[in-house]
Formats: structure tokens, sequence, C-alpha cells
């Protein structure tokens, strides 16, 4: 494999098929010391396709990690009023904004919990007003991953460094594509793909989903004018862009009151720099009831904490256990790449394009449809061979979507 040829196309495939950045398009890179070498790359073809302007955003993990272990306790009492501001003006003022990140699973694990929960509560409760940003795309965005021995490391604890750091590139470029002799005109075809079982579902008009597997008897009721999106979206200016790279999912709005059973999450899940393993919920009426994890069982008592919202489904997605990045039987520890190898859930926020006119609604009008709101989103993995996922219609009708591992529409 050679390492900068593949990087060029990465970066290609994120400001072209990603982004779609054109002419009068500014972009905002949000990036750490790994993705350095990638981010100069994007920045040189988004100028190079008119982009007139680029901003770096940069955050370290060891700074990270220390602020949460050194600072006063009052560093964790209030977020920059002015950091919001910036941000929004620069939503305002036309940046898109790409996340090249580069997870570190255990990053948090010497950390307080209670100092991170007050953090991420405090800083959520201050984003609040730029939030619609992305969950509406009123601008273009995207998350890609990039490699760094932290992960690496996590997802191959048995290779020395050089090794795993090869074959965590290996395997990132083989999810998105970037391994085929033409990348872009691979994820053409494979947003047709995710378009024809979108349309298939959209023509379908479920009034619920049932999912039925080892541990898992969940019942999802959808909102009425349901939207299920997958693979390439629009912006509110109407540019085409692909929020994640990679993707394999199609996605909807379950009704955030008609949620009732349990499941049990089948992989582990990685979030504030922490693990959660072993874990399940059980709903009724749409509000986690009861739940439990063997692993970090506190990240979860602090996740359900942070708003009325973060009990409730905001999110609900289909994707097929034969898949790509389910193929090659690697657990990564990062939900960007894990979830596309599953059917999962979010706790927490909906998106907007999810449901017929709810970019033009207020937030309260909003939820008594059903659409969740929430200062987080959260996703987890509810899917494997086992679980059966069945589309019902309010007549009663019913068909089997996922079954071992695979599409069956």
């Amino acid at each position: 494999m050679n390492i900068n040829q593949s990087l060029e196309k990465y970066a290609d495939l994120i400001v072209n098929i990603g982004l779609g950045l054109h002419k009068d398009d500014k972009l905002s890179i949000r990036m750490s010391e790994h993705s350095l070498p990638l981010a100069r790359l994007v920045a040189k073809k988004a100028y190079q396709n008119g982009v007139s302007d680029v901003r770096l955003e940069f955050s370290d993990d060891t700074i990270t990690l220390d602020r949460y272990l050194e600072a006063t306790d009052e560093a964790f009492e209030t977020f920059p009023e002015y950091l919001v501001d910036f941000n929004e003006n620069l939503f305002k003022d036309n940046y898109n904004v790409v996340n090249l990140y580069a997870p570190n699973p255990d990053l948090l694990k010497p950390a307080d919990p209670a100092r991170i929960a007050r953090w991420q509560k405090v800083a959520g409760k201050a984003s609040k007003r730029i939030q619609h940003y992305t969950m509406q795309n009123k601008v273009k965005w995207c998350i890609a991953a990039v490699a760094c021995p932290a992960w690496a490391e996590a997802a191959f604890p048995e290779l020395p460094e050089e090794e795993g750091m090869q074959k965590l590139w290996e395997n990132i470029f083989m999810a998105t594509r970037v391994d085929q002799p033409d990348p872009i005109a691979a994820w053409e075809e494979h947003d047709l793909k995710l378009k024809a079982n979108r349309k298939f579902l959209n023509d379908a008009r479920f009034d619920r989903i049932h999912y039925q597997g080892p541990g898992t008897d969940l019942m999802v009721g959808l909102v009425k004018n349901h939207v299920w999106e997958g693979g390439s979206g629009f912006s509110e200016k109407g540019d085409r862009f692909f929020p994640n790279i990679p993707t394999e999912e199609v996605f909807s709005m379950p009704d955030a009151d008609r949620v009732d059973g349990t499941l049990r999450a089948t992989m582990p899940l990685s979030v504030r720099g922490q693990i959660v393993d072993k874990f399940h919920f059980t709903f009724k009426d749409g509000k986690v009831v009861d739940y439990d994890a063997q692993v970090g069982k506190q990240i979860l008592d602090d996740l359900l904490d942070m708003d009325e919202g973060a009990k409730r489904l905001g999110e609900i997605a289909l994707v097929p256990d034969n898949s790509p990045i389910s193929n090659t039987g690697i657990l990564f520890k990062n939900t960007l790449f894990d979830e596309n190898a599953s059917c999962h859930f979010a706790l927490g926020a909906a998106y907007s394009e999810n449901l017929e006119g709810a970019a033009q609604r207020s937030e309260e009008e909003n939820r008594k449809l059903g659409m969740n709101n929430s200062l987080i989103h959260v996703d987890f993995m509810v899917g494997s061979k086992d679980v059966t996922v069945s589309g019902i219609k309010e007549d009663g009708t019913e068909i089997v979507l996922l079954k071992d591992g695979d599409w069956q529409i």
C-alpha cells in the first residue's frame, strides 16, 4: 500500500463526494495532531475547487486529558460564549465543516466521570443554539476517520504499533472505497444502491419496525410522514454531500413516544473517550425505564441524565450485517465504523430531514409530532446475523427487511 497515493485519493473523496466543495464555499477543518497530513491535502484540494478560505480548529488528546486531570473545578462550570458566537458566524458566512476524526477510544478512562458529565452538559447547553446548522443540514458537514496509534492499539492490540497503523489504514481505505481504482465512481454506484433501499422503505410507509434477536424484542413506532434517508443528502442551498465517510445505513425517525420492549447492544460503544460494553435498555412509551451495563454503567447514567430527550430515541438505522465493514470481522471501537457494520439506534436528538416539513416548524411543534429533542445524539449498535428486522404497516401487514444479516427486500 502506498500511503501517500491513498491519502491523495482519500482527500479527493472528502472534498468532492463528502462535501461537494465548489467556488464560493468556505471550509472549517476540525483536526488533531494526527490529522495534519490529510488536512493539508484536503485544504489544497478545496482551494483547487474554488474554496476561498480554510480555517483550522485544532485539538490535542494530551491537552484534553490533562484538562480533566489538572484543571480546577471552576473550569468545568462555564463554556466560553464567544466560541459559540464564532462558530455561528462561521456557519452564517457559508463555512462548511469536516471533522478529520482520529479517535482514542480510552482517552478519558483516567478522568473523573463526574467532570466529563458536567462539561458535556455545560458545553451542550451552550452550543444548543448552533446545533441546527448540522442537524438540519443548513451547511454541508462530513466526518471522516484518520488512523492514529491509540486507535490502532485499541483495534489491534496484538500487533506492534507500526503494523497496527498499517492494518488500520488499509481497513479505512477499504471501508471508504479508496482502495478501488475510481473511488468517486464507486461511491456513486454505492449511493444508487442506498437510494434503492430508501425508496422501497419510503414507498412502504411502515407504521412501526420490529426487532427480534437474543435479548432483543423491541417495537419502534415511526413518526407519521417520516422520511427514510441514506447515502448522499442535500444542504439547505441544494448542494449534495455525504455526512459520513464511510456510510452503509438507511435511517429514519422513530416516534419518541412509541418505543416499547427491550434491546441488547451487539457491540461496545465508544463515547466520551470511554467504553460501554454488554449493555441493554428497556423502553416503555418511548422512554428508557431500565438499563444496565457490565462495563461503563456510570457513563450511561450520565448520558441518560443529560436531559429528558436523552432517554428517548432520535434515530433508527438499518444496516446489513453483510456489509464491507462488518465483513472485515474487526471491532473498530469507533462508532463511525462500527455503526456502519450493524443496525443501530441513537439516543437523543433527531434529524429534521427525517420528518416532512420539520425544518419549517418550531421545536415544540415537531415534538408534538414525535420528533425527539436533546443536547446529545449517541449512536449504539443493535444488529447481527441473529437479529431479524421487520416492517409493519398500519393494517398489520408485515414484511421482513433484514434476516440472517442481509436485506430481504
